[in-house]
């Protein structure tokens, strides 16, 4: 166990690597120069561009440029912000607990709504019990956030008042006004999981069943609830853990359009904001810090297979 984990830990490294020279190297095909931005109304002082261009370190070759990001990088350091003047990592640790709140609870949703579906779907199959549980999960997949959200919007705040439509207050501030800010898009978000979560639970429980192992299971007289729990849904969860990981990485990543609507100040609106104004290091900093996340969820996604399936902590 132990020097598997060594391994998996030493090919990380390569792969943030490869990560960061695709980060570094796909920004600079963005179009339009920082620099001019960052001069406003002097934008056309030539001696202001190259000023600025140099403080940035703009001048400099691509690759030396590189060199001077990624040795920062590695000590944790992700430059500046150059529109605010405030450390991108500073922004990351402001922003990144915001968002895994809301992702936190959009995939605990999620959970309880895609997996018993899911679930309920295989077990009656052919029913009108799967041709709702299949409905359901097309209705979520088919809705786009934006309109679901617009939607919950006019109705339980305008028309019932019962929750605030945009907004955030942090968790440990205020708990219940906190909830209150980030159901409605933690709802929203969590509905297209959900979808996704229910059609690949059924499929892998209707593979689960069809196996022998179940089809022994009842022949010794077991009870159907046994045999759904602990057979067969403990072999299906394997592709489940795996798809709920990356949706997970994504609902982390930051979704755009929910936290706009929502006015939640994540991920999402911070790569928006850094993308429009050309803040580099803040783009940089944010896709690496996503970079980190799945692959640190990829590692604990291979936990998580040893734990469910005995067979892989044997091999």
């Amino acid at each position: 166990m132990g020097i598997w984990l060594l391994r998996r830990v030493g090919q990380i490294i390569p792969t943030l690597l490869i990560l960061s020279i695709l980060i570094f190297g796909l920004q600079q095909l963005m179009p339009g120069d920082p620099a001019e931005i960052m001069a406003g109304e002097e934008r056309g002082d030539p001696q202001v561009i190259a000023q600025i261009r140099a403080e940035l370190g703009l001048d400099r070759s691509i690759p030396e440029q590189y060199l001077r990001w990624i040795g920062k990088v590695v000590t944790g350091d992700f430059g500046f912000s150059w529109r605010i003047r405030v450390p991108v990592t500073e922004l990351i640790l402001t922003k990144l607990p915001v968002t895994f709140q809301l992702a936190s609870m959009a995939f605990i949703i999620a959970i309880l709504i895609g997996v018993p579906l899911g679930i309920i779907s295989a077990v009656r199959k052919d029913t009108p019990a799967d041709w709702a549980a299949n409905g359901a999960a097309l209705f979520g997949i088919s809705t786009p956030n934006f309109w679901l959200g617009i939607m919950m919007i006019l109705f339980f705040s305008v028309e019932l008042g019962w929750l605030p439509p945009s907004g955030y207050v942090p968790l440990l501030e205020d708990p219940v006004q906190s909830l209150a800010t980030t159901i409605m898009p933690a709802f929203v978000l969590g509905t297209g999981v959900a979808s996704v979560l229910m059609r690949h639970t059924r499929a892998a429980m209707l593979t689960a069943l069809s196996q022998d192992y179940v089809r022994t299971a009842r022949a010794k007289g077991l009870k159907d609830r046994v045999v759904i729990w602990k057979h067969a849904l403990r072999n299906a969860l394997i592709p489940v853990v795996t798809l709920g990981a990356i949706e997970f990485g994504r609902l982390l990543a930051g979704a755009v359009l929910t936290e706009q609507i929502f006015t939640i100040p994540g991920f999402g609106k911070l790569i928006v904001d850094a993308v429009f104004n050309r803040d580099y290091p803040v783009v940089q900093g944010v896709v690496m810090a996503t970079a980190l996340i799945f692959v640190v969820l990829s590692l604990l996604t291979d936990l998580l297979y040893m734990m469910i399936n005995p067979r892989l902590r044997q091999a």
